[in-house]
């Protein structure tokens, strides 16, 4: 008979139910041949047995039999559905392949039939947490602290739980209850300091000061607070918010210790009524406040003669001469130290134009006393650094208004003083990509780069700029000069590295050369990266709670909360998306072999040498594995790439799900990006979702309702809200109908309401190109929308080449007659620009964007790799 409580189909005969245990022994202890020896020797006397079948799928998923162990688990699960082990076996697989979700019902089940199991329910705390499940995570939480209360960790975890699901008064409770039970805690206990700043935070958050100051004076008074630096910013902090006057004092400290901190300063004029409000914008600051903020940073100055954090603060507070008066010698000091990171210190200030007068004012008054003829040498009264570095300044200055020729100018004169600085070479390439010649830049780059092979930076920003000039190819060779050698590809290399910069810009430029496969494969890859963040937080859920490094542990999560609100995210998700809505609006461009038609002889050579190394990776990989530890863990290893040309995640189906699933995230944490909006729209519209689409048109619109973008979607939801010959739902009707009069008037004709928004906007290319485009879906002849989007080039129209080069394509895409006169129109106004020359002269421009090709012998490359 077997025992009470157990299934006749789970129990066993003692012999086998000893050998059932040396099954968990040598799993424990990673015997895995072992143990597959032994649960095949149960399962040949009980085929049956769900359990042993579930260890058996265990143990072969450790050992790489990812597959077959799966199998053997699920039978296992249906042959012993009342299985603690079978369901928490189960459970582990699926946390392995990263499905949370059907992990934590597994432990759930697992739980019902064994609650008291610390190891399921850690595992299922772990789960609830990544899940963000908090009402559980709470519930589990006190059954393990139920269990084992002389388990440290288990207050603090309970606590976190409390504190995650909002209910600050419970965590500050569990606190001090621990508090109060803990014996013989040594001295500087590094954990207990780490539990009491904790509390003081919760205490701090609670608005409870008076409490947290005195839980923070005796902890630092005893010692028991280790972390003083910690110490003196939360008492300053909490002195600030109750109003003691010893707040003053402790913020003073503050900026001694680091006298380079701005929330530092900040929270020092806070406490003198002075609130800057945004450190780089400072809104808050009134007339009232302005004169005691600047003269109480001057004091600091003067006490501080160092540090530049005062003087950068006084710089966005004082306005008119107070402002000149600070400028010269702030901007003085740093030129003639030829700081190149200047610019970029002030270019907040620019938001002012008062402001960025003054600094060109000032700048030009240095240079015009520094100025000498060029061919002359520098005389002794001049400082040749600072003359250098002040051309330099100027040139970002007005590169950065837009005055490229200008900023070229005084490049010209830097280079002839001082030819061998690579940032007068970097920034005469940043200015020609402003101006609309990528080809330039690139080689232009690469100049500063040949000054110093060795410099990282340099070659990064090389392949970067090849990249945006289109030139694949090329920049992967100079990625290259720093990957694996042994790598399949540098490309692979930096994907394994999750480089996002890396990324972002090869897909675009495989979408910019009109290779939709790759590009959707590389933005594809962005979204898997973002995937493996999420997933890399699991391991801090146990790890943060037993070490006790609780404030920073939510700091992560809170961070892990907004992932994706990351812009390389938001603008891969964009891409795709609209990569994807074409293939559902032009299902012929998914039967069409991308990558192929785009690979040039040189590109196909490198595709199969490519594919050699990874071969040889792989099979020295597989060597390895077999030679050394036979556990593979529970982690589903890298699958190999099937799809190198992304020819078939091209093809596959449903693409406006796959879009949808995309942006989702950006709906939330992406609410003030307008593309992200418009994007939402096109899927939603064609996925038939009208509430979700005029959602996204009413958010766009609050975002920018003037935006060409947001014109055009108004005009094509009212077209095919029109067209349906069945609507939806009432409920859904009614809703429409009220809130799409609000975007466009029922009483006015689209084509009334095109005209009308041209009228508003007949000065911005954008808005007239935009206009144009609904001309042409509203049924304008080809004649007629040409001749509208000419008008971009009249005089009194703003225009950018990046709008011009988006109407060029246009022109091209509707075959227009007249697309070389536009390039021709174009090119004349925009000088500097190549995006215009004609396409037999494109070739040309691609080659003298490379100064040195890298593949042409081993000397360059031995010098950068030495």
């Amino acid at each position: 008979m077997p025992p009470a409580g157990i299934p006749p189909s789970r129990a066993l005969p003692s012999k086998e139910s000893g050998l059932f245990k040396e099954v968990l022994h040598y799993y424990e202890d990673r015997q895995l041949k072992k143990g597959l020896k032994t649960a095949d020797a149960i399962l040949k006397k009980f085929p049956n047995h769900g359990e042993t079948m579930c260890m058996k799928g265990l143990i072969l998923t450790h050992m790489g039999r990812r597959d077959e162990g799966l199998e053997l688990v699920k039978q296992g699960v249906r042959l012993d559905l009342t299985s603690h082990i079978c369901w928490h076996v189960f459970g582990l697989i699926q946390k392995g392949q990263k499905n949370y979700e059907e992990a934590l019902k597994s432990y759930t089940q697992a739980l019902r039939f064994d609650k008291d199991n610390m190891n399921i329910l850690r595992d299922a705390a772990h789960l609830q947490t990544q899940l963000r499940h908090y009402d559980a995570l709470v519930e589990t939480r006190h059954t393990l602290l139920r269990l084992r209360p002389q388990l440290r960790q288990n207050w603090i975890a309970l606590a976190v739980a409390y504190h995650l699901n909002g209910n600050l008064t419970e965590s500050k409770n569990v606190l001090e209850q621990f508090e109060r039970i803990v014996k013989n805690v040594p001295d500087y206990d590094v954990e207990m300091s780490e539990i009491l700043l904790y509390h003081v935070g919760v205490l701090e958050e609670l608005g409870a000061f008076t409490e947290a100051l005195t839980l923070l004076d005796a902890s630092a008074k005893s010692r028991a607070i280790i972390d003083r630096v910690a110490i003196m910013e939360f008492r300053a902090r909490i002195l600030s918010k109750v109003g003691s006057e010893d707040a003053q004092q402790a913020w003073q400290g503050l900026i001694e210790q680091n006298p380079g901190c701005y929330d530092y300063y900040k929270g020092f004029l806070a406490n003198h009524g002075v609130d800057l409000g945004n450190i780089s914008r400072f809104y808050a600051i009134t007339e009232e406040t302005r004169g005691p903020a600047l003269q109480t940073l001057r004091d600091l100055s003067q006490q501080f003669p160092r540090a530049a954090t005062p003087q950068r603060i006084a710089l966005a507070v004082a306005v008119g001469d107070e402002f000149k008066e600070l400028l010269e010698p702030y901007l003085r000091t740093r030129l003639e130290k030829g700081i190149p990171s200047l610019f970029t210190d002030l270019k907040a200030l620019y938001r002012a134009p008062q402001k960025r007068d003054t600094i060109e004012s000032v700048a030009q008054g240095f240079l015009d006393a520094l100025a000498h003829p060029p061919d002359a040498p520098c005389p002794p009264s001049i400082n040749p650094t600072m003359y250098v570095w002040t051309l330099y300044f100027l040139a970002q200055h007005y590169s950065h208004l837009g005055q490229h020729s200008r900023a070229l100018a005084l490049l010209d004169t830097a280079l002839a003083h001082t030819p061998t600085l690579p940032e007068l070479y970097l920034f005469r390439g940043r200015v020609l990509k402003r101006a609309g010649d990528p080809y330039g830049a690139a080689r232009w780059v690469d100049q500063a780069r040949l000054l110093d092979l060795q410099d990282r930076f340099l070659n990064a920003r090389c392949g970067k700029y090849r990249l945006r000039a289109g030139l694949i190819e090329e920049a992967v060779e100079v990625f290259g000069l720093f990957t694996k050698k042994d790598a399949p590809s540098p490309s692979q290399d930096l994907e394994d590295m999750q480089s996002l910069l890396y990324l972002t810009e090869e897909a675009d430029a495989q979408l910019r050369n009109g290779n939709y496969a790759m590009a959707l494969k590389k933005y594809i890859a962005i979204q898997k990266l973002f995937d493996d963040f999420e997933d890399d937080q699991f391991d801090f859920h146990g790890y943060s709670v037993r070490k006790f490094t609780v404030s920073i542990y939510l700091n992560l999560l809170k961070w892990e909360d907004t992932l994706r609100s990351h812009p390389a995210y938001i603008h891969a998700a964009i891409e795709a998306s609209r990569i994807l809505v074409r293939l559902h609006d032009e299902p012929w461009l998914a039967s069409k072999s991308a990558s192929q038609s785009h690979l040039s002889d040189a590109e196909k050579k490198a595709k199969k040498k490519a594919k050699k190394a990874e071969k040889k990776v792989q099979e020295e990989a597989k060597k390895a594995s077999n030679s050394t530890n036979e556990d593979k863990g529970l982690d589903a290893s890298p699958a190999r790439d099937e799809d190198p040309d992304g020819t078939k995640l091209l093809q596959a189906p449903e693409p406006l799900e796959r879009a949808a699933k995309l942006l989702k995230p950006l709906a939330t944490l992406a609410k003030n990006n307008l593309e992200a909006w418009i994007a939402i729209y096109d899927v939603s519209v064609r996925r038939k979702k009208y509430l979700q689409a005029l959602q996204a048109l009413n958010r766009a619109h609050t975002l920018d309702a003037d935006s060409p973008e947001l014109h055009i979607r108004v005009v094509d939801f009212k077209c095919r809200w029109s067209s349906l010959s069945e609507k939806p739902s009432e409920t859904v009707v009614t809703a429409v109908t009220s809130t799409l009069s609000k975007l466009l008037p029922d009483e006015i004709s689209l084509e009334l309401f095109n005209s009308q928004y041209l009228q508003r906007h007949s000065s911005r290319g954008p808005a007239v190109f935009g206009a144009a485009r609904v001309s042409r879906s509203l049924g304008a002849t080809r004649e007629e929308v040409e001749s509208a989007i000419f008008n971009v080039l009249n005089a009194n129209v703003e225009l950018d080449f990046e709008t011009a080069a988006a109407i060029d394509a246009f022109l091209l895409e509707i075959q227009s007659p007249r697309e070389d006169e536009f390039r021709t129109a174009s090119q004349q106004k925009f000088a500097l620009s190549t995006l215009f020359a004609s396409r037999a002269e494109l070739p040309q421009l691609r080659k003298s964007a490379v100064q040195v090709d890298i593949a042409e012998g081993e000397e360059v490359k031995e010098e950068v790799i030495s």
